[in-house]
C-alpha cells in the first residue's frame, strides 16, 4: 500500500510540474532605488532574537530603516496559506512573517520593502526568495520591492548593497550577540541571586548599541572585556549541572518560537545550555566556499575567501581575549579546527543546509565536555537528516557516553512528544553524570 501511495504521489508530482511549466508564473520585479532608502521601511523576518535585535542597529546606522518582525502563531498560519507545506518549517515561518506584516495595515505599502536571506546553496533555504516572490504575487503586494541579503550579488537592487561599513557594524553586532548569549547561558543556571544574569544581559544589550552605530573597534574591545568581567562577578553556586548542547538548522536552533523555547526548558529541567555562535555559522559558509574553490579551481582560487575568513577571525579574537581571563567561560572554537576534526568523519563537501558544520558542532561539544546534545531540525530536512541524525551512530562508536537526541520541528508537530524526548535525554544525562561522580 505504501509503495502504491509513493507511485501515486510521484505521478501527481509529475503532472503538477508539467502544469507549472505550462503555466509559468510571471513576476515583475519592483525596483528599490537609492532615493527610496531614506523613506522606506524594510521588513525582515526574525531568526535569532539575541543577534537580530542588535544587527538591526547596524542597518539603521547606515541609513536603512530596518524592522525585525515578531514570530507569532498568526504569522505561521499565514505562511501555511502561501507556502506549500512540502517546504521546510523555516521557509513557512519567515514567509508568513513578511506577508502577515504586509497584511496587518501597520505599514504604508507605498513606502515598504521586504528583505530576506539568499544563500545560493542547494538547501531549500535558497528558495526563500522564490517562495517570497510567489507569496507576494498571490497576496497582491507586487509593488513591494524585495531585497536579497547575500554576498554573491544575486537579485541586485540599486538602493541596497552590503557596503564595508555595514558589514563591519553587522559583524560587531553579531559578535556582541554571540558573547552575551554565551555568558548568559553559562551563568544563569548557577546564579545565587535569581534574575541577576538577565538584568546584566539587558543592560549590556542596550549599552552596546552606541558602539554598533559608531563602529569603533577599540570601543568594541573595551566593551567585550567589561562585559566578561561583569558576568564573572556574578555570584554562582558550585552545583553540578547537566551540560546540554543545542545544534542543528540555524533558524530552529536560535529561534525560541520555532524550538518551543528549548534553551529555557533545558534550564528549567536542571541543565546548562551550550550552542555554537552565529559568527561560526558565517565562517562555515566562507570555509565551505574555500573548499569548493580550491577543489575545483586550484589552491590560488580561494584567496578572496581566505582573506574574508581572516578578517572574521579578528572579531572572534576580541571575544576570546576577553574570555581568556576567566576560566569558567568556554572560548570560541576556530572553524579551521572544527573543519579539520570533522573531515576525519565526513567530507567538507557536504554543504547542503548546515552540512558538515552540524557534525562539527557535535564533535566540538563532545570534546569539550558536553556529551549531551539536542539535534534540532525542520521535519523533512534531508541535509540535516544525513549530516545530523545520520551521523549519531558514528559518533557513539567514536566517543563514550554520547547522549544525542534528534528532534524534528514542524507547524503540526506534537510539542508534548518533543518535550518528552528531551526529558528522556536529560534523565539519561543525569544518570551518566551521577555514575561519573561516584
Amino acid at each position: 500500500i505504501r509503495i502504491r501511495s509513493l507511485l501515486a504521489a510521484l505521478e501527481y508530482k509529475k503532472n503538477s510540474v508539467a502544469n507549472v511549466i505550462k503555466h509559468k508564473i510571471e513576476y515583475k520585479k519592483a525596483e528599490f532605488t537609492k532615493a527610496m532608502k531614506k523613506e522606506y521601511t524594510i521588513l525582515a523576518p526574525q531568526m535569532a532574537p539575541m543577534h537580530f535585535d542588535l544587527i538591526k542597529h547596524a542597518f539603521k546606522a547606515q541609513g536603512y530603516n530596518l524592522v525585525i518582525l515578531p514570530e507569532t502563531q498568526e504569522a505561521l498560519d499565514c505562511g501555511l496559506k502561501y507556502v506549500n507545506n512540502d517546504a521546510c518549517y523555516p521557509s513557512i515561518l519567515v514567509i508568513g512573517e513578511l506577508i502577515s506584516a504586509l497584511q496587518s495595515g501597520k505599514y504604508d505599502l507605498d513606502r515598504t520593502a521586504v528583505i530576506i536571506s539568499q544563500t545560493g546553496g542547494s538547501c531549500r533555504a535558497t528558495n526563500y526568495l522564490g517562495f517570497l516572490k510567489k507569496a507576494i504575487k498571490d497576496a497582491g503586494f507586487e509593488k513591494v520591492p524585495i531585497l536579497s541579503l547575500n554576498a554573491n550579488g544575486f537579485e541586485k537592487q540599486e538602493g541596497f548593497s552590503l557596503s564595508l561599513p555595514l558589514i563591519h557594524k553587522a559583524l560587531i553586532a553579531v559578535s556582541y550577540g554571540d558573547l552575551l548569549m554565551k555568558l548568559l547561558y553559562q551563568t544563569r543556571p548557577y546564579e545565587l541571586n535569581k534574575g541577576e544574569s538577565d538584568a546584566l544581559y539587558k543592560k549590556w544589550n542596550q549599552q552596546v548599541i552606541k558602539n554598533i552605530h559608531n563602529g569603533n573597534f577599540g570601543e568594541f574591545k573595551r566593551n567585550c572585556k567589561l562585559i566578561v568581567d561583569e558576568f564573572a562577578k556574578i555570584e554562582i553556586s558550585d552545583e553540578k549541572k547537566i551540560k546540554v548542547g543545542i545544534v542543528g538548522e540555524i533558524l530552529v536552533k536560535f529561534s525560541p518560537f520555532a524550538n518551543n523555547d528549548l534553551a529555557n526548558f533545558i534550564e528549567q529541567e536542571g541543565g546548562e545550555v551550550y550552542t555554537s555562535s552565529l559568527m561560526n555559522f558565517i565562517k562555515y559558509c566562507i570555509y565551505s566556499d574555500i573548499f569548493l574553490a580550491e577543489k575545483f579551481k586550484g589552491k590560488m582560487a580561494g584567496l578572496k575567501q581566505r582573506g574574508a575568513l581572516w578578517v572574521l577571525d579578528r572579531y572572534t579574537a576580541v571575544l576570546n581575549n576577553a574570555i581568556s581571563s576567566h576560566a569558567r567561560f568556554m572560548r570560541e572554537i576556530s572553524i579551521q579546527e572544527t573543519a579539520k576534526k570533522t573531515s576525519e568523519f565526513i567530507s567538507i563537501g557536504h554543504q547542503s543546509g548546515e552540512g558538515w558544520f552540524l557534525m562539527g558542532e557535535m564533535i566540538d561539544f563532545i570534546e569539550h565536555g558536553v556529551p549531551n546534545i539536542v539535534c534540532v531540525q525542520p521535519f523533512g530536512c534531508l541535509p540535516n537528516h544525513i549530516t545530523g541524525k545520520g551521523m549519531i551512530k558514528r559518533l557513539r562508536e567514536e566517543y563514550e557516553n554520547v547522549n544525542i537526541t534528534p528532534i524534528d520541528y514542524d507547524p503540526a508537530y506534537s510539542e508534548v512528544n518533543q518535550l518528552n524526548r528531551i526529558k528522556l535525554m536529560l534523565s539519561v544525562a543525569k544518570k551518566n553524570m551521577n555514575q561519573k561522580i561516584s
